[in-house]
């Protein structure tokens, strides 16, 4: 498995690979055992994030096994209701004993695995290899996982450690923060 920054010209194969694991499109037994990615990422976007640096793929035999996206707070235009929930609880998260407004951080996700490249490493690649791109940028890297995606949030804080700093609620939905201490690739 190979990971690297994506290209524009990988829009396509991640738009694909994205909508195939969008919470609308998978059945509810699907999200239960595989988790789920929210939003409405086009090729568009995913190109335009490409392009801007904020996007790591996996590659295995030259297909496209995954995709995670690592981008700073202020990097996301228009931001959709629960980044932006986030954004409004920084002062009260806290990392390290700081408020979260006070760190230097970047939101880490969605993270999106394909379905025949799972329990495969894909998912931790992807997270180490972001851990290491944060560094120069950033102390930690911090994501919300919506608390009805126990797959994700098994990933994330039981697989990977991933501590929870809190959570809030967007229209009804409760999400939980995670986060992880950015650190240089080994």
């Amino acid at each position: 498995m190979r990971i690297r920054p994506a290209r524009p010209g990988d829009a396509p194969a991640l738009a694909a690979l994205f909508a195939a694991n969008r919470h609308d499109a998978l059945t509810e037994r699907q999200r239960a055992e595989q988790g789920f990615v929210q939003g409405s990422f086009d090729e568009a976007a995913l190109r335009a994030m490409a392009g801007a640096g904020n996007l790591l793929v996996a590659e295995d035999a030259g297909r496209l096994a995954g995709l995670v996206s690592l981008a700073a707070p202020g990097d996301v235009p228009d931001p959709p209701p629960p980044v932006a929930a986030l954004l409004a609880a920084q002062d009260r998260l806290r990392w390290e004993g700081r408020p979260l407004s006070d760190t230097r951080w970047l939101l880490y996700g969605p993270v999106v695995v394909g379905a025949a490249h799972r329990g495969k490493g894909v998912a931790r690649g992807l997270y180490e290899a972001a851990l290491g791109a944060a560094a120069p940028r950033a102390e930690v890297v911090v994501a919300f996982i919506e608390r009805v995606n126990e797959a994700s949030r098994k990933v994330h804080v039981d697989g990977f450690g991933m501590a929870v700093l809190g959570g809030y609620e967007v229209h009804g939905r409760a999400y939980d923060v995670v986060a992880a201490a950015a650190r240089p690739s080994a």
